[in-house]
């Protein structure tokens, strides 16, 4: 017994629905873009996505399986030639379908099917089994900011001292021995109070 299609039944038997959506795939890929009813839409999709996997490949006997699916020579030529570059870093999803509404009439629901021809933009996201230190960027990675900027400084004194400075140092020296200590308390006794009265000394 043969397997049903997945989705509604198009035409009037299995050879009409594949001619059909043969000529719907060869106007997707001369024109980029086509407007028709949703159903049919969802049933080019995994038609057309299959022919751009081929058209990928790029090899003879693609070329002859596309055939089979598209006569019009030049259609498969613009998609080897012209899509399949263009779609050569996505894994997938050539295809996008937008609804626009309803048809007058007949009221049935209308879409429109367009190939992705946008790069992609963005990194794939790391693996779930790779650890949180693989994905941090590595030392190297990281930019580091110029350090090299002049500070300013006195000037550095020569090792050989001159008998000027060696004068100077001499006099700071005995001025310091020569001062007399802040008055305070000594080590050993506690600090004074405030409150406490003066102690008068007769």
């Amino acid at each position: 017994m043969p397997k049903p299609a997945k989705g509604p039944r198009l035409g009037g038997g299995p050879a009409h629905e594949r001619m059909l959506l043969g000529q719907l795939a060869s106007q997707l890929f001369e024109h980029r873009s086509i407007q028709t009813t949703e159903a049919k839409a969802k049933r080019l999709r995994p038609v057309a996505e299959r022919l751009v996997t081929f058209a990928k490949r790029g090899d003879l006997h693609a070329r002859r399986r596309v055939m089979r699916t598209i006569n019009d020579k030049t259609v498969v030529h613009e998609l080897f030639t012209e899509i399949a570059p263009l779609v050569a870093e996505r894994q997938g999803g050539y295809t996008r379908i937008v609804k626009t509404g309803f048809r007058k009439g007949d009221n049935a629901p209308m879409a429109v099917i367009e190939l992705v021809l946008e790069p992609v933009a963005g990194q794939r996201r790391a693996s779930r089994t790779t650890s949180p230190s693989a994905s941090a960027p590595a030392a190297s990675d990281v930019p580091v900011e110029d350090t090299n900027t002049i500070e300013e400084s006195a000037p550095v004194e020569s090792e050989a001292e001159t008998p000027a400075a060696t004068e100077v140092e001499s006099e700071a020296a005995e001025t310091a021995e020569g001062t007399e200590p802040a008055e305070g308390p000594a080590e050993g006794e506690p600090a004074p109070d405030d409150d406490a009265p003066p102690t008068v000394t007769r």
